[in-house]
């Protein structure tokens, strides 16, 4: 199983959530791709196998990924702050993967019926809906 983590801005929801997942299981390998330096920086401090950075390596990464994991905003063109280009959203929306998307307030999508949580809340929702 190879798992893509996308992350933008910072990276910290990325970096969190590959610490997570390598916490449960060391073997999983993750690919964390960033849409900037700082970003993929993080994920590699989260403990990510690969990295990668960039429009191109997103796009690249979610199509041959098995499971998809970023913020929501991924899916969404010009969300976090512009970050995400249509290119990236529509790879990500289009990839075959499974795709845990993590509802934060950075893009302008709101999910109706979603409980407002904490980042860690989600975090560890989303390790229990792994099954890893």
């Amino acid at each position: 199983m190879e798992i893509v983590v996308v992350d933008g801005q910072g990276g910290g929801i990325g970096k969190s959530v590959i610490t997570a997942i390598k916490e449960k299981n060391k073997d999983i390998t993750i690919i964390g791709v960033g849409t900037n330096s700082i970003a993929t920086t993080n994920l590699k401090k989260g403990g990510a196998d690969i990295i990668a950075t960039g429009e191109n390596a997103v796009v690249y990464n979610v199509l041959h990924a098995s499971i998809v994991i970023g913020p929501i905003g991924i899916a969404f063109a010009n969300s976090m702050y512009g970050e995400i280009s249509p290119r990236i959203a529509q790879a990500v929306s289009e990839s075959e993967a499974e795709k845990y998307l993590i509802p934060i307030s950075k893009c302008s999508a709101h999910i109706v019926g979603v409980k407002t949580s904490s980042i860690p809340q989600y975090i560890d929702e989303l390790i229990n809906m792994l099954n890893i």
